[in-house]
C-alpha cells in the first residue's frame, strides 16, 4: 500500500508528538520536519530519520510531501497554512487556526480553490468518552440537554506567548460545545483577566446561550496549581461526567451511577489517522475549516464581551 507523504511544521513539544505519531502510523511516511530553530529542527529530524528544513517555502517544494501539519506559534499558523494550501498540500492546522476570522476565511477559500483537505486540530473530539457523550445526547439517552460545564485549568510556566487563555485553551471547549449540541450559540458573555501574565488574559469564564434556552459554561485558566480537564453534561434524565486526562466516564442516573468501560486510546493518533484516511478516501473530515472559523468567532466574541462588559449577540 502506498504511504501518504507527510511533513510537520514546528517541532516544539506538540510538533514533536505529531512527528512521532506519523512515524508510528502504517499509512504514512514522514518525509521532513521544519522549524525556524535549526538546532531543534535537526534534533527532531535526526530522531526520526528525516530531512530537516528551516524554510517552509523550500520544504513545500518537495513533491513527495502531500500533507502537512502546522504546529507553529498561534499567530504564525495562518501564514504557514496559507503557504501549504497554495502549494496544494492537504493541511491540518493546530488551533486556534488563525489570529482572526478574516485570516481563517482566507484559508477556507484557498483550500476550496485547490480542492485540498483542511482540518483543525481540535484534539478533544477524538477522545472516546466524548464521542460516547455525543451519542447519548443525540439519542436522548440522558433526556434533553439543560446545561454543559467545562473546566480546563492548570498552571502555565512563565514564557513568551502570543495568545491568551481564550484562544489557546478555552477554544477547545468552545468547539466541544458545538460538537455536542450541533448548534451555534446566539450569545456570549465572558469575564477575563490577567493575574500573572502581563501580555494576555490568563483566566476566563465564558457563558454561551442557545436558541432553545440551554446554556454552556466554560472555565479556563493558567493559574490553578493542579491540572484539571473535565466536562459535565446535565440532561433532564441523567448527568454525564468525563475526565479528559484519565478518559474515565460516569453516567449518573436517578437510581444508580454507572461507569462505561472502553479501551484507552491516544487521541492524537486517532486524529492524525482520521486526517490521513480523509485524504486517501477523499472524505470530509470530522472537523472542517468552518468548525475552526466558528470556534474562533466565538473566542473573539468572548474577548469582546469581557472588554465591553456586556453580552455579545452572534449572527451566523
Amino acid at each position: 500500500m502506498k504511504k501518504l507523504g507527510v511533513a510537520v511544521i514546528g517541532t516544539g513539544f506538540w510538533g514533536k508528538n505529531h512527528a512521532r505519531v506519523y512515524k508510528e502510523l502504517e499509512s504514512t511516511e514522514l518525509i521532513a520536519v521544519c522549524d525556524v530553530n535549526p538546532e531543534r529542527a535537526k534534533t527532531i529530524a535526526d530522531q526520526f530519520g528525516v530531512k530537516a528544513y528551516t524554510s517552509t517555502s523550500q520544504m513545500l517544494k518537495n513533491k513527495r510531501i502531500e500533507a502537512v501539519n502546522i504546529c507553529t506559534w498561534s499567530t504564525k499558523l495562518a501564514k504557514e497554512a496559507l503557504k501549504a494550501l497554495k502549494m496544494k498540500k492537504h493541511v491540518l492546522v493546530e488551533k486556534p487556526m488563525a489570529t482572526n476570522t478574516k485570516q481563517a476565511k482566507r484559508l477556507l477559500e484557498i483550500a476550496e480553490e485547490n480542492s485540498v483537505c483542511l482540518t483543525v486540530g481540535f484534539l478533544m473530539r477524538f477522545i472516546p468518552g466524548l464521542q460516547k457523550i455525543r451519542e447519548a445526547v443525540e439519542s436522548k439517552k440522558i433526556g434533553d440537554v439543560v446545561c454543559a460545564t467545562a473546566k480546563r485549568v492548570s498552571q502555565w510556566p512563565e514564557r513568551i506567548g502570543d495568545v491568551g487563555v481564550v484562544k489557546d485553551t478555552a477554544i477547545h471547549d468552545i468547539d466541544i460545545m458545538k460538537y455536542l449540541t450541533n448548534e451555534d450559540p446566539i450569545g456570549v458573555y465572558a469575564k477575563t483577566g490577567n493575574m500573572r501574565h502581563r501580555s494576555f488574559e490568563d483566566y476566563a469564564q465564558i457563558m454561551l446561550t442557545y436558541e432553545d434556552g440551554k446554556s454552556a459554561f466554560i472555565e479556563s485558566n493558567w493559574l490553578t496549581p493542579y491540572k484539571t480537564r473535565k466536562l459535565v453534561i446535565t440532561g433532564s434524565e441523567a448527568i454525564m461526567k468525563l475526565d479528559y486526562i484519565t478518559q474515565e466516564l460516569w453516567i449518573e442516573q436517578k437510581k444508580k451511577t454507572v461507569q462505561p468501560k472502553y479501551q484507552f486510546k491516544e487521541p492524537l493518533k486517532l486524529e492524525l489517522q482520521h486526517f490521513v484516511n480523509c485524504i486517501i478516501n477523499n472524505e470530509k473530515p470530522l472537523i472542517s475549516g468552518i468548525d475552526g472559523l466558528k470556534a474562533l468567532k466565538i473566542a473573539e466574541a468572548a474577548l469582546k464581551s469581557s472588554a465591553k462588559n456586556r453580552l455579545i449577540k452572534l449572527k451566523w
